[in-house]
C-alpha cells in the first residue's frame, strides 16, 4: 500500500492495502476431506478409528489462519459433524467420554471462528492504515527525476508494506537563490506518527532552502521543526522523536558543502576515487542539537563535473541477508561505475533484493545526484 517510486523513477500507487490472500475453497475441501479420509484409514489400521476422529478439530484451526470467516464457519461445521458421526458408532465408549469430546470440539471450533473473525478485522485496520499512510505520502514526496540549474537527480522511494511499518524517509531538492540545497532524511519509528514528523521537517526544509542564506540556517531550522514537533507530541501523549539527516549545498563551484545530521554519508561515483566523502565525524540527529557538546559544522567536499553522489537511508545500509549481515554499499558501490546514473537507482535495488532475499524491515531511499553539464544550464 501506498505511493512508491519504482526503481525506473516512476510512481507507483498501489491497491487498497495488502491483506492475506484468502484461501481458495478447492483448499479448504482437500484439507477437510483429506484429512478425515486419513484419520479413516489410519483408524482402520489401528483398529481406533473412532478415537482418531476428534483430530479433525484442528482443520478449522488451521484454516482460521488464513480463510475467511465462512470458510472457517465450514470447516468447523464440517469437522463437528464427523466427530459426532464417529463417537455415535462407538458403542465402546461411554456417554459421558463421548459427550465432553463433542463439547471440547464446539468450544474449540468456536474459538476458532473467533479467531478468524478477529484477523479478518486486524486486516481491515492494517487496510485502513495503509491508505492513510499512501495518502500521506502521496502529498509528502515529489516523483523523480528533479532538476535544479545544478543537479540532474534520479532516485527511488520504495515504503516498507508490513503492518503499520511505513517509515518516514523523506527527501528534496529545492533551487535556491543560493544553489540547490538537497536534504534525505530519516524519522525515527514506524507509522503514521512517524510520517507526521516527517511532514512537519520537510516543510521546514522547503521553506528554509529559499530563504536562509547558509547551510547551518537551514538545519536550525529544521531542528527547530522537530523540537516544535515533539513539544506537541509531548502534550498528546505521543513519543518524542529524532531525525537523521542529510544537508547538501551544491553551488557552481566543485566543492559543495554539507552538514550530516547522524545519517548515513554519501558515496562519490563515476570519478577516479570513488567512495564516502565526509571525513569528519556525523553531528548529532535533528531533534537532539541540545545534548551536542559543540554545534554542527558544515563540511566541504568535492563534486566534480562528471561525477555522480549516491545518498541513502539506513533503509540500504541496515538490509541483511538470512544469515544477519549487513548489505555492503561502499563495496557493492565500486563496482558501479560504468552504470549510467539514471539506471543506478534500479541496479541498486535490485542487488539490495537479492542480497536480502526479497524481504525488507524499513523503507528504502536513495538519491543520485549527477551535475548538470554547463551547456544545459539556461
Amino acid at each position: 500500500m501506498g505511493t512508491s517510486r519504482d526503481p525506473d523513477g516512476a510512481s507507483a500507487v498501489g491497491g487498497g492495502g495488502r491483506t492475506t490472500p484468502p484461501l481458495r475453497w478447492s483448499v479448504v475441501l482437500f484439507w477437510l476431506v483429506g484429512l478425515t479420509v486419513v484419520l479413516a484409514v489410519v483408524g482402520v489400521f489401528l483398529d481406533r478409528e473412532t478415537r482418531l476422529a476428534p483430530f479433525l478439530v484442528v482443520v478449522p484451526a488451521l484454516v482460521a489462519g488464513r480463510g475467511t470467516v465462512r470458510q472457517t464457519a465450514v470447516a468447523s461445521g464440517w469437522a463437528t459433524v464427523m466427530i459426532i458421526g464417529a463417537l455415535f458408532d462407538a458403542a465402546e465408549d461411554s456417554v459421558g467420554a463421548g459427550v465432553a469430546t463433542v463439547v471440547f470440539a464446539l468450544v474449540f471450533n468456536g474459538l476458532s471462528v473467533a479467531r478468524a473473525a478477529q484477523r479478518v478485522r486486524d486486516e481491515g485496520e492494517i487496510a485502513r492504515l495503509r491508505s492513510a499512510a499512501a495518502a500521506l505520502q502521496r502529498q509528502l514526496l515529489r516523483p523523480f527525476p528533479l532538476v535544479t540549474d545544478e543537479l540532474l537527480v534520479h532516485g527511488l522511494y520504495q515504503p516498507v508494506e508490513e503492518d503499520s511499518r511505513v517509515g518516514g524517509d523523506v527527501y528534496e531538492v529545492v533551487a535556491s537563490p543560493y544553489g540547490s540545497r538537497v536534504f534525505i532524511a530519516d524519522v525515527q519509528g514506524k507509522g503514521l506518527p512517524a510520517i507526521s514528523a516527517a511532514f512537519a521537517v520537510l516543510s521546514a526544509f522547503r521553506e528554509a532552502a529559499v530563504s536562509e542564506p547558509t547551510l547551518t540556517g537551514v538545519v536550525d531550522a529544521l531542528e527547530d521543526a522537530v523540537l516544535r514537533h515533539n513539544s506537541f507530541a509531548a502534550r498528546v501523549g505521543e513519543s518524542e522523536r529524532f531525525v537523521t539527516a542529510l544537508v547538501l549545498g551544491v553551488g557552481s563551484e566543485e566543492e559543495v558543502q554539507v552538514i550530516n545530521c547522524g545519517h548515513v554519508a554519501p558515496l562519490l561515483l563515476h570519478t577516479e576515487r570513488p567512495g564516502p566523502v565526509l571525513r569528519g565525524e556525523p553531528c548529532v540527529p535533528l531533534g537532539l542539537d541540545a545534548l551536542a557538546p559543540e554545534p554542527r559544522t558544515v563540511e566541504w567536499f568535492g563534486f566534480p563535473s562528471g561525477s555522480t553522489l549516491l545518498l541513502c537511508t539506513d533503509g540500504v545500509t541496515e538490509a541483511r541477508d538470512p544469515s544477519g549481515g549487513f548489505y555492503p554499499l561502499e563495496q557493492r558501490a565500486a563496482s558501479w561505475g560504468d552504470i549510467r546514473p539514471g539506471d543506478v537507482p534500479a541496479t541498486v535495488y535490485r542487488d539490495l533484493r537479492r542480497h536480502s532475499a526479497g524481504t525488507a524491515s524499513d523503507d528504502t531511499a536513495l538519491l543520485v545526484l549527477r551535475r548538470r553539464p554547463v551547456a544545459d544550464i539556461g
